[in-house]
């Protein structure tokens, strides 16, 4: 009886130990799969009668249509190498579809790839110019939000021109929607790259009702390169315009967002260049209210470090040098600033700079009725601010 007990349970045990070994019920064979690495969006002329139009989508006439391009990475993309006497095919395979709907046009692409089209692994979207202009964000992003196989860690990209040249590259082992993720790492060793926008960080920023940016990326020629930001209207949810790469140093120093940069003034005395390495940077953005004027102070202070100079004959450790050279990166900043501050109050009448949110922490009941017109308020509000620049090193030489 003792026997028959303990082999029971010795069976019990091997049964138990078998269960996890029986492999994952859900498995996708990598083989089977064309893992979508990158997707952008553009907006396609319209073609074709009226009556044609009028026959998409449940009847609706005159829909604008969207051309989704999808960066398939497959086994045989990766898996293939150099034959003798011919170049290596892409790592990459490229496949587009048009209509007048997000998920009905990816479909339609089934019926022309012969691999499942699998999204977990997706890393970036790119929406091009003329569409961010013309639909409201929300509609184009609203099937990547909602769907579930889509990764939410997904960056948002909007593209100068045609998003589709984005996902293209002469290199052969080259994918360019990899290349582009480990682009934007670059935001913290310079001020002219943006913190990198997730789907996740989208859906709470498209309903705010603030304006926002993101981060702007063109192709020419096959080169991809990250250029300034697109100004995203709030109350519209579209493109309003594009910041350069000046203008968005000066909205780093604004926002005192940045991890690292460099800025480049002149010694007034030599006429020689001097780089400032900016090793911190903190800003304070005040509000303040006066019956029913509202105004803006900005305290922006940065310690950093002489990186390269070319006045050979000072040396940096001199007391009457350093406070020169202050002096100069200090303007070099207030430049920045006022051009950004110019722009986005005057010509895009956006605030992409956080005020608004500054003004709803410290006056909450001045908030509530100012945040329903706030973007033409902060068009009209004063704005004062003041740069403090402290060099704390001068490099390993100090000649």
């Amino acid at each position: 009886m003792k026997h028959i007990t303990i082999r029971i349970l010795l069976s019990a045990l091997l049964i138990l130990i078998l269960l996890p070994l029986t492999g994952c019920w859900s498995n996708k064979e990598i083989e089977d799969l064309g893992l979508v690495v990158g997707t952008s969006l553009d907006l396609e002329k319209q073609e074709g009668s009226p009556e044609e139009s009028a026959g998409q989508a449940g009847g609706h006439p005159h829909r604008e249509r969207i051309t989704i391009t999808n960066q398939f990475v497959t086994a045989e993309t990766t898996g293939k190498g150099t034959k003798t006497g011919s170049p290596q095919q892409k790592a990459y395979n490229n496949v587009s579809e048009t209509g007048d709907a997000i998920l009905t046009t990816l479909r339609n692409m089934v019926l022309r790839i012969e691999k499942r089209a699998f999204a977990e692994h997706a890393k970036v979207i790119i929406i091009g110019e003329d569409l961010a202009r013309t639909l409201d964000l929300q509609k184009i992003l609203d099937f990547f939000i909602r769907e579930q196989e889509m990764r939410p860690s997904g960056l948002l990209l909007i593209a100068q021109n045609r998003a589709s040249k984005t996902l293209e590259s002469k290199k052969p082992m080259d994918i360019p929607a990899f290349k582009l993720v480990e682009m934007t790492h670059g935001h913290g060793r310079t001020t002219k790259i943006l913190p990198p926008t997730t789907l996740t960080k989208i859906e709470g920023k498209l309903h705010s009702g603030a304006s926002f940016l993101l981060q702007n990326v063109v192709s020419k020629n096959e080169e991809t390169k990250f250029t300034g930001a697109a100004v995203i209207e709030g109350k519209t949810r579209k493109l309003r315009g594009f910041l350069n790469e000046k203008e968005i140093e000066g909205l780093t120093w604004i926002t005192g967002k940045g991890k690292g940069g460099l800025v480049k003034s002149v010694d007034k005395k030599t006429g020689e260049p001097i780089i400032y390495e900016m090793l911190s940077m903190k800003s304070k953005i005040k509000p303040h209210v006066n019956g029913n004027n509202i105004s803006f102070d900005i305290k922006i202070e940065s310690e950093g470090r002489i990186a390269e100079h070319w006045v050979v004959s000072e040396k940096p450790i001199k007391t009457e040098f350093i406070e020169r050279t202050e002096k100069a990166i200090e303007e070099e900043v207030d430049r920045l600033v006022e051009n950004v501050l110019d722009k986005i109050q005057h010509e895009y009448r956006t605030d992409v700079a956080g005020f608004g949110n500054k003004l709803r922490i410290k006056y909450p009941h001045i908030w509530k009725a100012a945040k329903k017109d706030w973007d033409q308020t902060f068009s009209e509000v004063p704005i004062k601010y003041e740069v403090k620049i402290t060099i704390k090193d001068y490099g390993t030489s100090d000649e």
